[in-house]
């Protein structure tokens, strides 16, 4: 008989502002342990929080682009638990009335994952492990954090990556985080059970702050299958937290599975309610930049270019400006008004989704850190469409541009990579292939067109590569008629 997965994410993303959620100590990853730390932050006696108001817009953003229902009146509370890196013994969080409610993330055209709520909170230190010690940092410690809670409405490791990539996405893009996985602003808490079609939900197991797509989508797999064994092999799930270890490929119990009121939250008397007025909705919605969809939407509408390469572009917001750069500087802006204008946006498109893509790809470059000279690259594009340079020599100038950020001209006249704009040489080479050739251009005149692209490849290696494929075309179709 199958089984039905069932999965809920709980993801937490660091905010990108420069201070702390309660105090101004800088937020700067990668400083000396324990330097960006206060009496506040540290949890001392007597110290009061001071809400960082930047933390509420980066919420609104998010809860505004996500279609949510924003609580008009949200108050922080207190919840309560023992941790070595939790100075003060509680964390400030938001319970009862959280900043958001609802909301959905579309991970495709059929399907739309609902989101419970969005809150704020602030992030516990970091505790370092050595072979027999163990270190507090605090650095990390009163860190800005939206809590995003979807419902449980994820049935495989394909939804669950897919949501998590368009919830990336939005929020790049909204530029609330940097969402670098890696360096743990971006992480993703899994509740998981499976059931028979039908039944109840079953037992839900959590696995916390797996920190890659890949991990998580093994992550994902391995807790189903372990579930579905022990239920097969008559055996009892409990609800509880468990730790994946990638390396090992399994998880790992760590604790029974805590209920809200194991954490005895209660609204914290430091912290007064925010009130959110229409007005200030109103300056957040104005704010909000276009966003990834929106882009793509736009792209496919007036440049006409495939939605498969609208994505590829969308894919990340540097992505997009580098076309956005791209277009602009050719001034299509306004497009769809001009033939050459639109062509140069398709040509821009397919520069972006393929040679530029590739060269990433190559050198392992992310696109937070692509660093590529634009007007270089609109000169390549004037070149190619001008039918100044052939296609290969294009994509070699573009190596050169993105490794050494060669000047295109100077590359070009040196590589002796300009087409030759000589009909006289193009006639000469074409009479020479159909003398020497003179059997597959009797094929070609029975009605083996196939035969034409030999034709077209013995006059391209006469002119050394630098023919204009469309006047060798030409030509060579005159003389074989």
């Amino acid at each position: 008989m199958n089984w039905e997965t069932v999965i809920g994410l709980e993801v937490h993303t660091e905010l990108a502002t420069k201070t702390k959620i309660f105090c101004g100590c800088s937020t700067a990853f990668g400083a000396e342990p324990n330097t960006q730390v206060c009496p506040g932050c540290a949890g001392m006696p007597g110290t009061l929080p001071l809400f960082n108001r930047m933390v509420l817009e980066y919420a609104l953003r998010l809860g505004i682009a996500l279609n949510c229902d924003i609580t008009r009146k949200c108050s922080f509370d207190r919840k309560n638990y023992f941790y070595p890196d939790l100075p003060r013994a509680y964390q400030i969080s938001q319970l009862y009335a959280p900043i958001c409610r609802g909301g959905q993330v579309e991970i495709s055209q059929s399907k739309k994952i609902n989101l419970h709520q969005i809150h704020m909170e602030e992030d516990a230190g970091k505790l370092v492990h050595s072979a027999n010690e163990s270190y507090m940092d605090f650095n990390r410690s009163g860190m800005p954090l939206l809590e995003i809670v979807s419902k449980p409405e994820m049935s495989s490791a394909e939804e669950v990556i897919a949501y998590l990539e368009k919830l990336r996405e939005t929020l790049l893009y909204l530029e609330v985080s940097d969402c670098k996985m890696e360096e743990g602003s971006f992480r993703a808490d899994i509740n998981l059970s499976v059931r028979r079609p039908g039944a109840e939900l079953g037992v839900r197991v959590e696995m916390k702050n797996i920190n890659s797509l890949k991990a998580i989508a093994r992550a994902i797999e391995y807790e189903r299958e372990r579930q579905i064994d022990v239920l097969e092999e008559g055996g009892t799930l409990v609800q509880e937290t468990r730790r994946w270890d990638d390396e090992k490929g399994e998880s790992f119990s760590m604790r029974s599975k805590e209920n809200a009121q194991d954490y005895r939250y209660f609204p914290d008397p430091d912290l007064l309610p925010i009130v959110i007025d229409e007005d200030m909705l109103n300056k957040v919605r104005q704010s909000l930049p276009e966003l990834a969809w929106q882009k793509r939407e736009r792209y496919v509408r007036d440049y006409s270019i495939p939605e498969s390469e609208a994505a590829v572009i969308t894919s990340h917001k540097k992505i997009a400006a580098l076309f956005e750069e791209l277009t602009m500087e050719a001034g299509t802006d306004k497009a769809g008004t001009d033939g050459a204008s639109n062509a140069f946006a398709k040509e821009a498109a397919h520069l972006v989704t393929g040679e530029i893509m590739r060269l990433m790809n190559n050198t392992n470059t992310e696109p937070e850190n692509l660093s590529i000279d634009t007007a270089k690259l609109k000169t390549l594009i004037s070149l190619v469409l001008g039918g100044k340079i052939n296609r290969n020599a294009y994509k070699e100038t573009i190596e050169a541009v993105f490794l050494h950020n060669a000047e295109p001209d100077k590359y070009i006249a040196e590589k002796g990579l300009l087409m030759l704009d000589d009909d006289d040489a193009v006639t000469k080479a074409v009479e020479e292939t159909i003398k020497e050739n003179e059997d597959s251009v009797n094929d070609y005149r029975s009605g083996k067109e196939k035969v034409f692209g030999f034709l077209m490849g013995s006059v391209m290696k006469k002119l050394k590569g630098k023919g204009n494929p469309e006047s060798v075309k030409k030509i060579l179709e005159e003389h074989l008629r």
